[in-house]
């Protein structure tokens, strides 16, 4: 049976900023994301730019990609960046014992990895060594890559061929410290995200945003922990110190992580649990937010969700240490799901970095390693559709709808919508989650009227469809139809489908906070500060 939701979006009611980051990326060395994904090498037969592949990074600028995490991951904290600066021939080589057990010859270091953020037009995000490194070891590197006078690091950039240093805003420190980054107690790993913090400086002008190794899942006492850590919490237009963010890591699965389902061949209960799964990025951020607000009501301290995704098992045939995994329609109601809670929590969420960017986990570009083909994923499609709302306001919006599905004695919601506004422009995200009915969807607009409206939507004949290089654009974004009834917008959904509304506000629309609308007084709170 079809549904019938019907979508307020109140225009002139504002919300906080989604910051572009939360549509940020990750790129770890893992399997075929940075070796035979980004990296080909200059004298590759594929099209390439100093080693890094031109058709990755074009298609990776259709999506405006904001931030670029590197290098991992559990990666990161056996990762020794000196390792990967200097003449390629003449850098060691190392074990890579999480992913695959291969050698990696360090050919893809700091200059490479630059490079390919000054091409894609991102923002650096460094994840630095706490598990087998050291402070000093960490040090070093943010002065090698920021600092601009004749200090020693500054020096030995400039031997290896960078004369000018490099912007870097984002800075891990360490990764997953209660698992694979070192097997911390929370209250160990927050004496040293104090420590390691203290010497990632702030050099020449370049205001490094530090990130605390987070939590995973939902272990709100390791947030706890950290919040309690910091010695200034920050406040209004002050940024906390030494650490200004803390992370989470959180996967979709419809499995557990000894059997985590196939990635293509599925049946309607796993399906569903993985609806369930993707809705329960809701809860998480929820209580890890009340938990940051509890020490920092004023919103200082931002959080980051830098790993995020499905996780299902390896395709057949493959290294089980690589994680290449297809993409299915599946995968980006995923992504819809975790972008409307994204957008929910925008006051507290100020970045969030999918796993990852190609060949690995829920990616958005598959690369052949026999044709050097590329194919764009479903989910490529969603970052694609939803790229109107990076840094734009978002609007308060309210669901009417009884649909949802019942899963082992649960609820599970079949429709999730946001809504924001940029430069006269309002972009309305939604998703049918229902498996074989289509929804006929009502967009009840409020305060204000929209012109010149398009729709796009992204279906399949079955929610398993995907890319691959013999059909390359079986899942694609189409137009859809937008009727106006009675003053409203009316949308027919097809089932296991996401659409977006893009359209341009009608004259002048009077814009008010959510909070001011909520209490007829002005909001007193504040976005946690990446650049301030």
């Amino acid at each position: 049976m079809a549904s019938s939701p019907r979508l307020v979006v109140n225009l002139d009611i504002a919300g906080p900023t989604i910051s572009r980051h939360v549509y940020g990326h990750f790129a770890e060395h893992l399997g075929r994301c940075i070796y035979g994904g980004f990296w080909v090498g200059e004298d590759s037969e594929i099209p390439n730019t100093r080693g890094i592949r031109n058709d990755v990074v074009e298609a990776l600028r259709e999506l405006r990609i904001p931030n670029l995490r590197w290098p991992g991951g559990c990666f990161a904290d056996e990762y020794h960046w000196r390792h990967g600066v200097g003449p390629r021939e003449q850098r060691p080589v190392m074990v890579n014992s999480h992913w695959g057990d291969v050698v990696e010859d360090n050919s893809f270091g700091t200059h490479e990895f630059m490079d390919l953020c000054e091409m894609l037009g991102a923002d650096a995000y460094v994840n630095g060594n706490v598990g087998s490194g050291t402070v000093q070891e960490m040090s070093e590197w943010i002065e090698y890559l920021t600092r601009a006078d004749d200090s020693p690091m500054a020096r030995l950039r400039r031997q290896n061929g960078r004369d000018q240093p490099w912007k870097v805003p984002f800075f891990g420190i360490g990764n997953e410290p209660w698992g694979c980054g070192g097997n911390f107690r929370a209250e160990a790993y927050a004496d040293l995200a104090r420590q390691y913090s203290t010497f990632v400086r702030s050099h020449n002008g370049n205001d490094v945003y530090r990130i605390a190794a987070g939590a995973n899942d939902d272990d709100v006492a390791w947030t706890k922990a950290l919040m309690e850590a910091l010695h200034d919490k920050g406040g209004p237009g002050r940024k906390s110190s030494p650490y200004q963010g803390v992370s989470l890591h959180y996967y979709t699965m419809s499995g557990h992580w000894d059997s985590k389902g196939s990635a293509t061949e599925f049946n309607e209960e796993e399906y569903w649990k993985t609806v369930k799964a993707a809705h329960h990025i809701e809860t998480l951020l929820t209580a890890h937010s009340t938990m940051m607000d509890v020490y920092d009501p004023h919103k200082a301290v931002g959080l980051v969700l830098d790993e995020w995704g499905t996780w299902w098992d390896v395709e057949p045939g493959t290294n089980p240490g690589f994680l290449y995994q297809q993409n299915t329609i599946r995968d980006a109601l995923v992504a819809a799901i975790h972008f409307d809670s994204f957008h929910h929590h925008a006051d507290r969420l100020v970045m969030a970095n999918i796993a990852q960017t190609v060949n690995v986990l829920q990616a958005m570009l598959l690369t052949d390693p026999e044709s050097g083909a590329l194919v764009k994923t479903p989910t490529f499609h969603v970052f694609a559709m939803n790229a109107g709302h990076q840094d734009a306001t978002a609007l308060h919006t309210h669901l009417d709808s009884d649909g949802s599905h019942t899963l082992e004695g649960e609820q599970v919601p079949t429709f999730t919508a946001s809504a924001s506004t940029k430069d006269g422009q309002v972009l309305i995200s939604m998703a049918n989650l229902e498996l074989e009915d289509e929804s006929e969807v009502v967009l009840d607009l409020r305060g204000g009227s929209l012109e010149q409206v398009e729709a796009l939507v992204l279906s399949g004949d079955k929610v398993s469809a995907f890319n691959a290089p013999a059909h390359p654009d079986a899942v694609t974004p189409r137009f859809l139809e937008v009727e106006e009834r009675e003053g409203q917008l009316v949308l027919r959904l097809p089932a296991h489908s996401f659409a977006t509304v893009r359209g341009t506000l009608s004259g002048q629309v009077p814009v008010v906070t959510a909070a001011a609308a909520a209490t007829s007084s002005p909001t007193t709170g504040s976005k946690p500060c990446l650049n301030c």
